[in-house]
């Protein structure tokens, strides 16, 4: 764990929001909004989609200005936040992240200046204000940051442009942990991490002696973390006190007073008893059941907080249910020849609900791919039986959409001969109702696509589902009703999840993916905590893996591994480079409109053709913009997919 240095924590003021009104564009957002938050206190902020969460951060950072009532910071308060643009620099990692400590970069640039200058007591004065906020261990401290997110130690000196979107991303949230901040703005920094990096992120936050406001919808981590709950709801500031746990039971009790509600809580309620009734007569033995089985209890108490939810669907029962559904015999799986896991034995059967756990980079992404058949075994045998139909969702599955066709359309290629009504009334329970189930899916965001690839997977009536991170992007009421829609399914279950609470309720039994295999692991996710801190405090860990790699023979193996490698990635850079250079070309032309929108000669009434050229040409570039930066966030995913499992 990362030592966290002194802070700028200097004062007992505090955050304070007083009858405050909020509108984006023409929409409200909230209004009569009064809270504040004390020095120290970590906050989760919770709310739907839309209901301006991410807009409060903005009017906190100084990017928004209240339409009503007042807002104030302590004075002198240091904010840091994740910065969203994707850096193309030519910088080391670790100065990268070091440049986040704004004060220690501006020391830094100043003392050779100082020095040329021969200023004795200005570079005396330097020198003790480096020693004072920890300036000679900085380096240190960045590199932890860098491991405790999933980077090696060889990569610290790697330039941040040859990494991929999603690790850029990790770049910009350990450079927003390195700045000595009052308070700290994360928006959803579980996204692009795995278990191991949650696990740290989780320990490095509650360390933190500073405010912190938090949007997340991972369940555990704002448990873990956080002890108030700030929540949006319609266009209401509500601030509770405890964890997000406490929350949910409060919400649902409040929720639960009115009839409608109250009848729906029940059904809800009874249908998880039931389930738990038939799950406990064969959950008495393993940890990791006993542990699903206090999570199943838990469900029953928070159901209400979700009953007005919008998502509400379940799994079909597939054709058939064939046993065994797929086998693995001594499997090997690798990439280019080279083994990543070997001697993989494995017996998928109905009812059969496996987490897959593992460091990054370990092979899990791998063995997903060739339990779905998109990867061939480097060795040993895949045999599926008859009847076996599979449900695959991985990232690179979001891109394999049609842009230009809605999600109706989507499901008409499926069942061609679907009547229109029960289609849409399929996909309202993913959330697209109205108007939605026939927008095109190029706007989409991020979390729509994802529940899109959802629902057509659903449709398919699979027997043997594979999940790959099937909780990115989506918020917390949809991870709700994909928690409860695998409840139910009767087929065979793979999942691999940095989301505690979606392992913890669906999965009876972990696979360890690790050091080359992939065996039972006997355990449940406390344990692996574990092992895993185990794991980071084994100074051997790394060394024993280098063992004879310095021979010829292993370097000439390197060379040959390397120029493969290189080859198989070549077109995904390409791809991202060509969507840098096009953001790089549409921000240039979005600066050159900006500059003439601010003539004022513009709006002069003779020019006003003029000016609503200029305002159509900066709509347009702003659109294309944002799709640029879409497609570019797919590639580097997929880069970044690729070079972990290569």
């Amino acid at each position: 764990m990362v030592a966290h240095p002194e802070g700028l924590i200097h004062c007992a003021t505090m955050l304070i929001l007083n009858d405050l009104t909020l509108y984006r564009s023409a929409r409200l957002l909230f209004k009569g909004a009064s809270l504040t938050i004390f020095p120290g206190h970590k906050v989760g902020l919770t709310g739907a989609n839309g209901t301006g969460k991410s807009s409060l951060f903005a009017l906190i950072r100084g990017e928004l200005k209240q339409d009503h009532g007042d807002f104030s910071l302590p004075p002198g308060w240091v904010i840091a936040h994740v910065a969203q643009e994707m850096p193309a620099v030519d910088t080391p990692a670790v100065d990268y992240v070091m440049a986040g400590d704004e004060e220690l970069a501006r020391l830094y640039r100043e003392l050779p200046q100082a020095e040329a200058d021969d200023d004795g007591a200005r570079i005396a004065a330097l020198h003790a204000r480096l020693d004072a906020i920890g300036g000679y261990t900085a380096r240190n401290r960045a590199a932890q940051l860098i491991h405790g997110l999933g980077f090696t130690a060889a990569q610290e000196t790697v330039p941040v442009r040859s990494f991929s979107g999603g690790w850029r991303m990790r770049l910009n949230l350990a450079r927003a942990l390195m700045c000595r901040s009052d308070l700290l703005l994360l928006d959803e920094p579980t996204n692009h991490l795995d278990l191991d990096a949650v696990l740290w992120l989780e320990d490095w936050l509650r360390a933190y002696p500073g405010s912190l406001l938090l949007i997340s919808h991972d369940r555990d981590f704002l448990d873990n973390v956080t002890g108030h709950i700030l929540h949006i709801a319609n266009q209401e500031l509500k601030l509770y006190s405890g964890n997000y746990s406490t929350f949910e039971r409060r919400r649902a009790e409040q929720l639960a007073g009115q009839q409608a509600v109250y009848e729906k809580q029940q059904r809800e309620v009874a249908h998880m008893r039931n389930y738990i009734d038939r799950f406990r007569a064969q959950a008495t033995k393993a940890r990791q059941a006993q542990s699903r089985l206090k999570a199943l209890e838990r469900m029953t108490l928070i159901a209400p907080a979700h009953v007005d939810s919008p998502f509400n669907f379940s799994f079909r029962a597939p054709p058939q249910l064939p046993h065994p559904l797929l086998q693995l015999k001594h499997v090997a799986a690798g990439y280019a020849g080279r083994a990543i896991v070997s001697g993989v034995k494995l017996s998928l059967a109905p009812g059969d609900r496996l987490g897959l756990l593992g460091p990054n980079g370990a092979g899990k992404s791998t063995f997903i791919k060739v339990l779905a058949g998109e990867l061939a075994p480097l060795a040993g045998e895949r045999e599926e039986s008859t009847g076996l139909r599979i449900g695959y969702f991985a990232q690179h599955q979001l891109e394999q959409l049609q842009l230009d066709e809605s999600p109706l359309q989507h499901l008409l290629r499926l069942d061609p001969t679907a009547a229109e009504q029960s289609l849409r009334d399929f996909l309202g329970g993913f959330g697209f109702m109205g108007d939605d189930a026939l927008a095109p899916v190029a706007p989409f965001s991020g979390g729509e696509k994802a529940r899109l690839v959802l629902a057509l997977l659903v449709y398919q009536r699979p027997n043997l589902l594979l999940l790959d991170e099937p909780t990115n992007h989506l918020d917390l009421e949809m991870r709700h009703a994909l928690d409860l829609a695998l409840q139910d399914f009767p087929g065979a279950l793979v999942l691999v999840s940095h989301d505690r609470h979606l392992l913890r309720t669906v999965c009876d039994a972990f696979v360890l993916v690790a050091d080359g295999q992939a065996v039972a692991y006997d355990g449940d996710l406390d344990d692996y905590r574990r092992w895993i801190l185990q794991r980071d405090n084994n100074p051997n860990t790394e060394d024993s893996r280098a063992t004879g790699e310095h021979s010829a023979e292993a370097r000439k193996a390197k060379r040959r591994d390397d120029a493969e490698r290189r080859k198989q990635l070549r077109p995904l850079k390409a791809e991202v480079d060509r969507w840098e250079a096009a953001m790089a070309k549409l921000e240039s032309q979005k600066k050159v409109l900006e500059q003439q929108l601010a003539d004022p000669l513009l709006y002069e009434a003779r020019n006003k053709d003029s000016l609503r050229e200029a305002l159509n040409k900066q709509t347009k570039v702003i659109q294309d913009l944002a799709a640029a930066e879409e497609q570019w966030l797919h590639a580097s995913e997929a880069l970044e997919q690729a070079e972990r499992e290569t």
